[in-house]
């Protein structure tokens, strides 16, 4: 079991990464109607990469038996494209500066290795997220769509994010192979 702070900071990283993921999905839907459809493709991709980070944390939980409450920040308020965007940025950039460099300290200081290193993993991940949403937003801003050459590759292990024709060689955060990587 992990330590008692250490759980509450892998129960509001997953509470965290949860609402992001339905945030983003249905962010996704707004730009599809509104004519975006590779932010609306953005907007999945990085909803599954909130996933993986979901169930890395999750997974740290399930010697766990009880209910417990979810402090999570999160930007609300849907409107459309840009606004959205926005409102993601903004809270993948909570993530990097507030939540997951304290979530990373505690659980450091607790001896929390794999916490440590889901807690990582994901800020590393968000890091890419928050910028591509910052480009995302500089075009629709201009009445376009984001133009992406390929595809979205998503790490199934640690949510890195890429775009291209091909992922990586290997995940530059957690070294898994090419051939893991998911596309959207």
């Amino acid at each position: 079991m992990v330590r008692p702070m250490t759980k509450d900071a892998l129960v509001s990283a997953f509470g965290g990464e949860s609402m992001a993921n339905m945030r983003y999905l249905i962010f996704a839907d707004i730009a599809e109607k509104e004519g975006f459809k590779n932010v609306a493709r953005l907007f999945r991709a990085i909803a599954f990469a909130e996933q993986v980070h979901a169930r890395n944390h999750y997974d740290l939980l399930r010697e766990y038996r009880e209910d417990a409450k979810v402090v999570a920040a999160a930007p609300i308020g849907p409107g459309n494209t840009s606004k959205n965007l926005e409102l993601a940025r903004a809270g993948e950039l909570f993530e990097i500066n507030e939540m997951y460099p304290v979530y990373i300290e505690i659980a450091r200081y607790q001896g929390e290795n794999r916490a440590v290193k889901s807690f990582i993993w994901a800020l590393e991940a968000e890091k890419i997220h928050a910028d591509l949403y910052s480009i995302a937003k500089e075009y629709v801003d201009r009445g376009q769509d984001m133009p992406i050459d390929g595809q979205v590759w998503i790490c199934p292990v640690c949510g890195h994010t890429s775009i291209g024709r091909e992922p990586p060689e290997k995940c530059p955060i957690c070294g898994v192979p090419r051939k893991m990587f998911v596309g959207f």
